[in-house]
């Protein structure tokens, strides 16, 4: 059964006529051209498709597009601003935070809500932050100074 889905995707409202039941990440993907989110497991277990949905990581893969009526969806694809990288993006280039690359737009999701609200996380709070992901480069170590070296400065940008 068709019905028409409105929802807020990186600022811009959409309205989906289709089935309720849809994975969002097939409506981002398929419908909106937003592929930066990735399909991992289908099963919410492994973090590669993590999105926000009104600034909570959220998992996309097996989300219902029905139940995100009036919400507001934030992809990777909005992390940065008009072309300038995110504190976040810039710190993970800088440690080399990546190695396949997979998994790394759900960690980026995930570590901007962390630092959005608060700049400077413990270890103990980034590896809760990053509990949802699963990374099989042996990258942990990267990412974790990454995620601290942007939340400095992000800190120092907000004064």
């Amino acid at each position: 059964m068709s019905e028409l889905i409105k929802f807020v995707v990186n600022g811009h409202a959409v309205a989906i006529d289709g089935d309720g039941t849809a994975p969002l990440l097939s409506v981002l993907h398929d419908h909106l051209g937003l592929r930066g989110s990735k399909f991992g497991c289908g099963t919410e277990m492994c973090g590669s498709c993590m999105v926000l949905v009104d600034g909570q990581p959220e998992h996309s893969c097996a989300r219902e597009i029905a139940s995100l009526a009036g919400r507001t969806i934030t992809t990777i694809e909005a992390l940065s601003n008009h072309n300038a990288l995110h504190p976040l993006q810039q710190a993970f280039l800088d440690e080399q935070a990546g190695q396949c690359g997979y998994c790394l737009s759900g960690i980026l999701i995930s570590a901007s809500a962390l630092l959005a609200k608060n700049p400077k996380p413990s270890r103990a709070e980034i590896i809760t932050a990053l509990d949802p992901h699963l990374c099989r480069c042996g990258i942990h170590n990267r990412v974790f100074r990454a995620i601290q070296k942007a939340g400095a400065a992000m800190a120092r940008a907000q004064g």
